[in-house]
């Protein structure tokens, strides 16, 4: 051994005894279901906002960081369920879900996603306010196939259909091929700002309200991840962070929705799992105290 490695020796050995130490303290990146091209989209700055909230609550070392690409809810669960390349994502439950992955049973946005308003074409607005509540769930309306919305719908007796890709719905709403789309009060106006060229705008009179929770889902067996989530979003709802954020994003929309003024049409759920924590009234969102 030369006299300049004999010297280097000693200071090795010690990098490579501190290296699994020095790799550890790094952060382990959770790679959550909204790709890096949509970061500017309002749709998802609540629930990414919410998560980053939740894992610096949680005190753990985790780091959220955006999917690569735009993929479809069916190819997102699926993505996640066999563990290949998502750790997160944000979603309405139902029974299917709940089984093939692992919930956090605290409804992110208080079930805000159960609340819908009717997006139509301007030139129904004056059919549509007419209607009565038969003659508004024979009409034609949308909603994606694969949502947990879909079956709702039919098990209350509207005429809904179904389809596989979001532009369509609107396209088909923009072209009259349907009278409505329901889309909850935190995707509304969003959308509305995204599709300003559509001539759509939002129903009069109407919202339809069934119970729904919008919760954080992780793969199956990932039980560290979910606990820290869910530690996280008790601290955050204990000192009150959560309910900061939660006005931040959707006072604005709640305010325009004037639920107080609007006919609310009540759904049953019927794919609602049974440990939806639905007796927490603290978890829910209060149309009369508009939080």
């Amino acid at each position: 051994m030369s006299v300049m490695m004999a010297r280097l020796y000693p200071l090795l050995c010690f990098i490579l005894l501190l290296l699994p130490f020095l790799l550890g303290a790094q952060p382990q990146q959770v790679i959550y279901s909204w790709p890096m091209s949509m970061l500017g989209d309002a749709r998802g700055s609540y629930p990414i906002a919410l998560l980053h909230l939740a894992i610096e609550k949680s005190g753990t070392d985790y780091q959220p960081v955006p999917s690569g690409q735009v993929m479809t809810q069916h190819r997102t669960l699926r993505q996640l369920g066999s563990n290949t390349g998502l750790d997160v994502v944000w979603t309405m439950t139902s029974p299917e879900r709940e089984q093939e992955l692992r919930p956090i049973r605290i409804p992110i946005d208080r079930g805000l996603i159960g609340w819908r308003l009717l997006l139509i074409h301007n030139d129904n607005e004056q059919k549509i306010q007419q209607l009565d509540e038969k003659q508004l769930k024979t009409s034609p309306s949308i909603q994606g196939s694969d949502w947990p919305d879909y079956p709702i719908l039919k098990a209350n007796h509207f005429r809904v259909l179904g389809s596989g890709d979001f532009d369509a719905m609107f396209k088909m709403l923009q072209a009259k091929r349907i009278d409505y789309f329901p889309r909850s009060i935190t995707e509304i106006w969003p959308e509305l700002q995204q599709k300003t060229g559509m001539s759509l705008t939002v129903a009069p009179k109407w919202v339809l309200h069934y119970p729904a929770a919008l919760y954080f889902f992780v793969q199956k067996d990932n039980i560290e991840l979910a606990n820290a989530i869910e530690i996280g979003l008790l601290r955050a709802i204990e000192d009150g962070s959560m309910q900061q954020l939660f006005l931040q994003h959707f006072s604005s929309a709640i305010q325009q929705a004037d639920l107080k003024s609007r006919t609310v049409i009540e759904l049953k759920n019927p794919i609602l799992p049974a440990e939806t924590p639905l007796q927490n009234k603290a978890l829910w969102f209060d149309p009369q105290l508009g939080y």
